[in-house]
């Protein structure tokens, strides 16, 4: 079984301040998830200056400044950072990842050598940023929140018809509300997209806690992305709907032990790890009281004990009626040589 890759976004948590998104990587690190994700954009190629907040930007932010290019502006990480950022990375020794949102976007990343691309779900209809990113021939991520089933098909035969090939393609289900209801959630949407476009799954998380993503993994998700910060607390429009440190460890250790727990070959079968128990807790035939040699064996005669590693009570007809060759004593365990 392939490792579930877990991305920490860190998404915009850094609040725009280079010091607070290295303390990110750090807390990415202790948790030992596989990348530590940010975002890469420039508010005047994602948002025009009409644009609203959504109503959690506005409620987690609480300045009464509804436009959404002003949020992003503050928000956008340059050039240099961008190379300070993905040192540092390689320094802590965790991947660096981060998500464009446009089609000059996806080139500089691209030329920053990301190993992956991951496509947000805003862009899942966006024609030129597809073709954009299909032409890295890079692995994609592709997250669906908001998308339908004919959404999903269209952005795939878009990155298909410019280079991406299926196998190369991890579509994540997800809903795009911070946070996320549970009632919402719909978790086996992510399988119907398994069967329905013959892809690698998982799960991009919007929800309070960690159980969903578990349970996505155990559901066989292949990619989970999770938010995290440094403190719910802390001004920004993403940082309630995200773990905090502890709660990010805690969730990777989980689903590396759901890794671990659904990674058997199916069969029902002892484990090695259980097979001294079986004579221990099993039972075998023994006598319930003293019998001379001679007698029949009846129901009255024989009980089932432990330990099991006599004759089964599985054949309890068979020695029901038998004649004890010896004398056996009250708890003695029957064996097939005292039988006739």
């Amino acid at each position: 079984m392939d490792r579930v890759i877990i991305i920490a976004e860190a998404g915009v948590n850094h609040n725009g301040d280079i010091r607070l998104a290295k303390k990110l990587i750090d807390v990415a690190v202790d948790a030992r998830v596989d990348y530590v994700k940010f975002q890469s954009f420039k508010a005047d190629k994602l948002a025009s200056p009409n644009a609203k907040k959504a109503q959690y930007q506005e409620r987690n932010i609480r300045d009464n400044d509804t436009s959404q290019y002003n949020m992003l502006k503050y928000l956008e990480i340059g050039h240099q950072d961008h190379l300070d950022l993905m040192a540092y990375c390689k320094e802590k020794k965790i991947k660096f990842l981060s998500s464009a949102f446009d089609a000059d976007g996806v080139e500089y990343l691209d030329k920053l050598g990301l190993d992956v691309f991951k496509i947000p779900s805003g862009e899942i209809t966006n024609y030129p940023y597809l073709r954009a990113v299909a032409k890295t021939n890079k692995p994609i991520i592709l997250s669906t929140g908001m998308a339908n089933m004919v959404d999903v098909e269209n952005a795939l035969e878009i990155l298909e018809k410019y280079g991406s090939e299926k196998e190369n393609i991890t579509v994540l289900h997800c809903n795009t509300e911070y946070p996320t209801p549970m009632t919402d959630v719909n978790l086996y949407a992510m399988n119907s997209l398994k069967t329905r476009f013959g892809v690698k799954v998982g799960y991009s998380d919007h929800t309070l806690g960690i159980e969903v993503s578990i349970a996505a993994v155990a559901l066989g998700a292949k990619v989970i992305e999770k938010h995290f910060t440094l403190d719910n607390l802390l001004p920004g429009p993403d940082h309630q709907a995200s773990l905090e440190p502890e709660d990010l460890k805690a969730m990777v250790l989980a689903i590396r032990n759901i890794e671990d727990a659904i990674a058997g070959n199916g069969a029902k079968e002892p484990s090695n790890s259980e097979q001294k128990n079986i004579k221990i807790a099993r039972k075998s035939i023994h006598a319930c009281k003293d019998i001379k040699s001679g007698n029949t064996i009846t129901e009255l005669d024989i009980i089932p004990l432990r330990p099991g590693d006599g004759i089964s009570p599985m054949h309890w007809n068979e020695v029901v009626g038998k004649t004890l060759t010896k004398d056996v004593n009250k708890f003695d365990k029957l064996k097939w040589s005292d039988l006739s």
